[in-house]
């Protein structure tokens, strides 16, 4: 699919409805996970031009980095370690408004200032988590959870 995404205005939720039409018509005839996840991550940097979105994926007990945009991150998250290990570990998106609150918050970026991590399921298990970072505090909210939840739920359609 060659076609450019419409970077849409209005309310949060309005955005995120343009896009999530987008993104189904993305990834509806595209079978590998990994691809879909880095055109994910292209189209929500597009769109909301947060600092930084990427997947951690699961193997041997850590999240490894997957596909991501943004500055160079962490490339291994141990399980509940961390906003993301900690997402990984209680089963649930966790919004995080500042992180140098959150104990035993990892740095990847001096930068990044507010987080959420939403849980990518499979037959009921995690197998990745999507990370976003903010250079602003307090930048996520029950919208961004409800939204992104959704988006997160197409890749499990995926085999």
């Amino acid at each position: 699919m060659s076609e450019t995404f419409s970077i849409g205005t209005g309310s949060k939720s309005e955005q995120y409805q343009n896009l999530n039409i987008q993104l189904k018509a993305l990834l509806e005839d595209e079978p590998d996970l990994i691809a879909n996840m880095a055109n994910l991550c292209a189209a929500l940097k597009t769109q909301f031009n947060w600092l930084w979105i990427g997947f951690y994926l699961v193997k041997d007990k850590q999240l490894v980095l997957g596909p991501f945009q943004g500055p160079v991150a962490c490339t291994r998250i141990p399980y509940n370690k961390g906003v993301c290990g900690t997402a990984w570990a209680e089963n649930k998106t966790i919004i995080v408004p500042d992180v140098n609150l959150f104990p035993g918050h990892i740095a990847c970026s001096s930068l990044s200032k507010s987080e959420i991590v939403v849980p990518v399921f499979k037959h009921d298990k995690i197998v990745a988590v999507l990370d976003i970072d903010s250079r602003d505090y307090g930048s996520f909210d029950e919208t961004d959870r409800r939204y992104l939840e959704q988006i997160c739920q197409l890749l499990e359609k995926i085999d």
